[in-house]
């Protein structure tokens, strides 16, 4: 049975809140492509420079860290020894995804 604390599912529902909420989702994702739907080149203030990457790298991770320990010490306190390792592997490829995504972003503000 899927546990019904999916962590992915969080962060791309945050992620798509944080960068969505409260605009038109075709324009932001126009303007994050540089394209609009016609396929003319947008000049370059997009919506990036509005304040989405505002949280640094390491306030990203350190979230990630104290979300990912918080429930590890629930784990270890219920001693439940496949939740924690479950939690281990779970927390580092949440940790390499946001990396992945973190490197994505700084080349996209470097554009």
């Amino acid at each position: 049975m899927p546990s019904p604390f999916n962590p992915r599912r969080l962060a791309f529902g945050a992620a798509k809140r944080f960068i969505f909420e409260g605009r038109d989702p075709e324009t932001v994702l126009e303007r994050i492509a540089g394209i609009d739907r016609y396929g003319n080149i947008l000049p370059s203030t997009s919506i990036l420079s509005e304040n989405l990457m505002s949280r640094s790298r390491d306030r990203i991770l350190a979230n990630l860290d104290e979300m990912y320990t918080e429930a590890f010490e629930r784990a270890k306190a219920a001693g439940d020894q496949s939740q924690m390792a479950s939690l281990d592997f779970a927390y580092r490829r949440e940790q390499l995804y946001f990396e992945i995504l973190l490197d994505v972003r700084d080349a996209l503000e470097r554009r």
